[in-house]
């Protein structure tokens, strides 16, 4: 095995105190293994399946479909004629929170889209009567528009603007606000991408400040009764545990909801319901995410996105 470095090693051991599960961890990252390839069905199945499967996990939606190895679904026509979206398993999992929503769902903002898998798993779960989706880094615009397209993702919007914005111009508005943070990529190691400095304490320490910011904007456009769902695809606690911890201080209106079908991957940091997958699970590189509602009782406000400065890039 090659040697990990100290950061993390440093990382491993506030992980699992095992010293078991932390061989496995850093195997994991060293040693990246390939990952069962994931679809979403975008339109109705075709009545004979394509693709060989593997086993579904018992809680997976009809709408998604675990694929052998070595299936490579972004080849096959149907992808190009939107049946289907392509993701790891690991984005899955983070979004699979959404089941624990048990009521209708009228407008969705994915705050950080692209490329749009998690918004697409919303939209194909709830059927909103919109679906918002936000990307602030422009270049990333591109796949999430032809992403949206393809899939036939309507009615949807796409948008280009800073969290602040929307908390200025659509306050408790939203029924649901998806937050995939950005954040240090540290699970793109277990897929064999390399990620430099994803351990280093200052680019953990700005991811974190960054998340806060935007789950405190994205709070304020949150319905009463409505969820903010926040997740990322790295492992250290400043950017998961610590954001959920602060932000239930920040904002008391919010509770943590339990999402019954991931109880056995509660993390032991924190007594809040939140959630890891770790890539020795071997489902996928791995991802953090956690479930909050707005328990305030009031009115929602209109969201009007006309002559706002919430300019619309795509509609479709």
């Amino acid at each position: 095995m090659e040697k990990p470095s100290n950061l993390l090693l440093k990382l491993t051991r506030r992980l699992f105190t095992d010293t078991d599960e932390q061989n496995k961890f850093i195997d994991a990252l060293i040693n990246p293994q390939p990952f069962h390839p994931c679809i979403i069905w975008c339109k109705e199945k075709p009545k004979e399946t394509p693709f060989i499967l593997a086993e579904s996990i018992p809680w997976q939606p009809n709408f998604i479909e675990r694929l052998s190895l070595p299936e490579k679904p972004g080849k096959h026509p149907l992808h190009e004629q939107g049946y289907f979206y392509c993701l790891d398993f690991s984005s899955v999992f983070a979004a699979s929170t959404l089941l624990a929503i048990n009521q209708p769902i009228k407008y969705i903002v994915d705050m950080c889209a692209s490329p749009g898998g998690k918004g697409i798993f919303a939209w194909r779960l709830l059927q909103p009567d919109l679906l918002i989706c936000n990307e602030v880094i422009g270049k990333r615009l591109g796949m999430l528009i032809s992403n949206l397209k393809r899939c036939h993702i309507q009615p949807s919007l796409v948008i280009n603007q800073d969290s602040s914005i929307f908390a200025q111009e659509i306050p408790l508005s939203s029924n649901l606000v998806i937050i995939d943070a950005p954040c240090t990529g540290q699970s793109l190691l277990a897929k064999g991408i390399k990620a430099p400095g994803c351990f280093h304490p200052s680019s953990i320490n700005k991811s974190a400040n960054r998340q806060k910011r935007i789950i405190a904007n994205s709070a304020q456009i949150v319905a009463p009764q409505g969820y903010i769902a926040y997740m990322t695809c790295a492992y250290s606690p400043e950017e998961n545990e610590q954001v959920c911890q602060w932000f239930l201080k920040r904002f008391p209106q919010f509770k943590a909801v339990e999402v019954p079908h991931l109880a056995p991957y509660q993390s032991h940091l924190t007594s809040v319901y939140c959630y890891r997958m770790f890539p020795q699970y071997g489902l996928g590189a791995g991802s953090f995410t956690a479930l909050f509602q707005n328990t305030d009782h009031g009115d929602i406000q209109e969201m009007n996105l006309d002559n706002s400065s919430l300019k619309t890039v795509f509609s479709y």
